[in-house]
């Protein structure tokens, strides 16, 4: 594949998140598992989403994990939702995707095959000692979504376990064990406006089996998958370098970022398991499809100052404006 089928593959498939000219926080969920189309292609016809990052990416976890095995979080009680979680991945990954991934019971063992990376493993369902990581680990190290399981019990849900390598802004590390409510503390409006109890109420109402889906979106600089708070020493300068060089690098430098967020109320332990797939798309790939171009520009110029601040893009959004204006063929 040529840089140039590669570019316009991300183009094509990319969740652009903005269906109108102005955002604010809402619940914007959506039954998962159908095509979305945009004026440049289409995406969400899986749940899970492999593409042509996938041993790229599965790779960039896998170094993270090895300097940072916090990454990973399972509370004791957590475990059997943690072997429910990765069985439930594996048969969404063996029916999405039948050419490459295969499960199969025999007998009283499980056997997996990914052809995607060599794996061929026969494995018993809650037995440690049958997989050669803990079955987050194990299923995580072979997708591309962040995996975060969500306990309920007291009439509230708990982030009690799972996978996060690839954070915007945010520590699952820190936020393990916590409340929903708790977790999302710091989010202007959504307390004031009743969004996140929305939401909690909505998660908490879920039936085994279902499946919804939602997007968020922020803006990256040098297209870093790792910006959780954890590194933030790491990618934290990035955003004055970028504000303070020269503004015909901000359309190579700055990407949109969407999260494409699913959830799903596992069956057997009735945890919700949230699927977190980040794609990134450079200004310069954004501004290619006009549409988008003029759509992201009004939506920066609208959105408020405390969501900016908390969104982590108060120094971006302006040099992101001007380059959208001036090499982006965006009109005020």
């Amino acid at each position: 594949m040529t840089s140039t089928d590669s570019r316009a593959d991300h183009i094509t498939r990319f969740p652009f998140p903005f269906p109108r000219d102005r955002y604010r926080y809402s619940t914007n969920v959506e039954p998962a598992g159908h095509r979305t189309d945009t004026v440049a292609g289409s995406w969400g016809d899986t749940r899970i989403a492999i593409d042509a990052d996938y041993h790229r990416e599965l790779a960039e976890r896998e170094r993270i994990l090895a300097e940072d095995p916090s990454r990973h979080q399972c509370l004791s009680h957590m475990v059997p939702a943690a072997w429910d979680a990765m069985l439930t991945l594996m048969r969404m990954l063996a029916d999405e995707y039948p050419g490459t991934m295969t499960l199969e019971r025999r007998a009283d063992e499980w056997f997996w095959k990914n052809d995607l990376l060599g794996i061929e493993h026969a494995f018993v369902f809650g037995d440690l000692d049958t997989l050669p990581a803990p079955p987050l680990m194990y299923i995580c190290g072979q997708i591309q979504e962040d995996v975060v399981l969500l306990d309920q019990r007291d009439g509230e849900l708990w982030g009690d376990a799972g996978l996060v390598t690839f954070a915007a802004d945010w520590s699952f590390g820190f936020d393990v064990g916590m409340s929903f409510l708790e977790i999302h503390g710091p989010v202007p409006r959504v307390h004031s406006e009743k969004i996140i109890t929305r939401a909690h109420n909505f998660l908490m109402r879920l039936e085994p089996g279902q499946s919804y889906r939602r997007t968020n979106w922020t803006l990256t600089v040098d297209g870093k998958l790792d910006t959780s708070t954890e590194t933030y020493p790491e990618w934290g300068k990035d955003r004055r370098t970028l504000a303070d060089g020269p503004l015909d690098e901000v359309g190579d430098r700055l990407f949109l970022r969407t999260e494409v967020q699913h959830l799903i109320r596992l069956a057997h332990s009735g945890v919700v398991m949230f699927l977190i797939r980040t794609y990134l798309l450079p200004l310069r790939d954004v501004a290619a499809v006009p549409e988008w171009g003029g759509r992201l520009y009004r939506v920066l110029e609208d959105l408020p100052v405390d969501m900016a601040e908390y969104k982590g893009i108060s120094r971006t959004r302006e040099p992101a404006m001007r380059w959208l204006l001036t090499h982006g063929n965006v009109e005020p």
